[in-house]
């Protein structure tokens, strides 16, 4: 799948320099000569993609867009350009969720290297949506009974312990057992309860 690099920097010529060095790499470019017309153009591709974004720009400035993707829902990487004087504010960004930055005069490979860090860490925040979403899906195709059992068993107790909990008799938990096994498209009760404990685990780092 194609990857995408978007540039944003008032500086023309910055940008036409960015934009013929990263397609000489044989990435894919958008650019754009501010913050606003960012905010007015941008779309997220369906391929892995990132954001080079000029620190200090006219009016809306790089810190100022980058604080708005919050509220977008906006997940790209974002590489800040910045001079010596706004160091101390690309710092903050990294702490507020940006990749990286670079000060300025940085070299090409120096950003070559970092931009193709961030498409790969982009990729692999996708393939984890994804792996989440079909796990929410599968799921989420549990009758409510169905869950229960399930949580049961990835926790580890014994048919008799179930039925007791939940006023069924053992071989109706296994019953709700294969139902969910076959929902879910689990081969194994070992499957099954990966698949519990992984959406377990994604519930609670959320």
């Amino acid at each position: 799948m194609s990857e995408t690099v978007h540039v944003v920097d008032d500086d023309a010529a910055v940008v036409r320099g960015l934009r013929w060095f990263f397609e000489s790499a044989g990435l894919g470019v958008m650019t754009y000569g501010n913050a606003e017309e960012f905010l007015a153009r941008y779309q997220p591709t369906a391929g892995p993609e990132c954001l080079v974004l000029d620190l200090s720009m006219p009016g809306l400035s790089g810190l100022q867009l980058f604080e708005t993707f919050g509220s977008r829902q906006w997940t790209l990487p974002v590489i800040f350009l910045t001079g010596h004087g706004t160091v101390p504010d690309a710092v903050g960004a990294l702490k507020h969720g940006a990749f990286d930055f670079l000060e300025k005069p940085f070299g090409d490979e120096a950003l070559l290297t970092q931009v193709r860090a961030a498409l790969e860490e982009d990729a692999r925040r996708r393939a984890h949506s994804e792996e989440m979403a079909s796990l929410s899906a599968r799921l989420g195709s549990l009758t409510q009974r169905e869950h229960q059992v399930a949580l049961r068993v990835a926790a580890g107790l014994a048919n008799k312990v179930i039925a007791s909990e939940l006023g069924i008799s053992p071989r109706t938990v296994e019953v709700y057992r294969a139902k969910a096994m076959s929902k879910t498209g689990s081969r194994s009760t070992a499957e099954l309860v990966q698949l519990v404990m992984r959406e377990r685990g994604s519930v609670a780092s959320g």
